[in-house]
């Protein structure tokens, strides 16, 4: 059976700086499940499809629906490709992310995803990153990660993302829009964000990176 690390949180736990790490480090293959989402809506936008024709489009969003992730290097965003171009930069804005927040929520939109997701797992291992990687998507994953960080320690390292990004963003509002998500995300009817009953909970608030890897590796 192909290995399946999975590593699940809220926003700002570092799912994706400890992801791409570990997919660096081992050479697996990695799941971005928030940027598969993000092209998703990216893709519903561009070609003028909404949840009410959705079904009606199923077949051709399908057909159509060729993600590839490259871990690419530490400290850079993971590389979403798509219809043979790179982006990463668009599905990465603020304006794509909200976009999707809403629609991830939607039963339809989760259960198109759920083999979408399942098709990552080739050879020779895969680490999936997301909210219900470890519960849902790869439940009988033998090694199941739940990172977890204080909301404000969340919001300082979201702000600094935003920053290099060319964004000024008032903290207060952060640390309002973080706790909504949390909420969102953790009172969503389908695939609520917890931890799976047999994951490994680390609260990373004052650990670097490298420390969270490492602390990982000890489980592996």
């Amino acid at each position: 059976m192909i290995p399946v690390i999975t590593i699940d949180g809220p926003s700002g736990a570092g799912k994706g700086t400890i992801a791409q790490m570990l997919a660096l480090e081992l050479n697996w293959n990695i799941l971005d499940s928030g940027a598969l989402y993000r092209t998703l809506a990216y893709f519903m936008k561009e070609n003028s499809i909404t949840l009410n024709n959705f079904e009606d489009n199923r077949d051709l969003i399908r057909s159509k629906f060729n993600v590839l992730f490259d871990a690419g290097r530490t400290g850079e965003p993971v590389k979403v490709l798509f219809e043979d171009k790179d982006i990463t930069s668009i599905v990465r804005t603020e304006e794509m992310a909200k976009l999707t927040s809403n629609l991830a929520a939607e039963p339809i939109i989760r259960e198109f995803i759920k083999p979408c997701q399942r098709d990552f797992m080739v050879s020779p291992g895969l680490i999936a990153d997301g909210r219900d990687m470890g519960t849902v998507i790869f439940s009988d994953a033998k090694h199941k990660i739940f990172l977890t960080a204080s909301l404000e320690e969340r919001a300082k390292r979201r702000q600094t993302q935003l920053k290099r990004q060319g964004l000024e963003v008032n903290m207060p509002d952060l640390l309002q829009e973080l706790e909504e998500r949390d909420r969102k995300d953790m009172e969503r009817e389908h695939s609520p964000l917890v931890p799976a009953d047999d994951s490994v909970i680390i609260d990373t608030s004052n650990l670097n990176p490298e420390g969270v890897v490492k602390e990982i590796k000890t489980y592996l």
